[in-house]
């Protein structure tokens, strides 16, 4: 994965309301209407949001007849998952290595 797909990715879920979409569309295609439906905001201001989760290609639209229902694509978040988990082996290895650290503290306080 290219540097410049994961900022988009991080940039494009750095917004609340993107998040909620994305949340959203885990459950499945959802129009932008229904989309916008928890939202005190216009049409407008849901599809901007729409437009950067399709150029971070977290959101396609589909074609079925006049509607454009939009669906999750799962790859950024594959790949952004994937990039996480490094970090999150090496977070563990130094959480176990504290535990290791206070259980050997609180041996010799007895």
């Amino acid at each position: 994965m290219k540097p410049d797909q994961l900022s988009l990715t991080f940039s494009a879920l750095a917004d609340p309301t993107r998040r909620a979409i994305v949340a959203r569309l885990a459950l499945g295609e959802a129009t932008v209407s229904q989309l916008a439906e928890p939202f005190e905001m216009s049409f407008p201001a849901v599809s901007k949001h729409l437009k950067v989760l399709e150029r971070a290609g977290l959101v396609e639209r589909g074609r079925e007849a006049q509607f454009r229902p939009r669906r999750l694509t799962p790859e950024p978040l594959r790949d952004l998952a994937s990039w996480l988990e490094s970090y999150r082996q090496f977070w563990d290895a130094k959480l176990d290595s504290l535990d290791t650290y206070l259980k050997e503290i609180q041996k010799k306080d007895i």
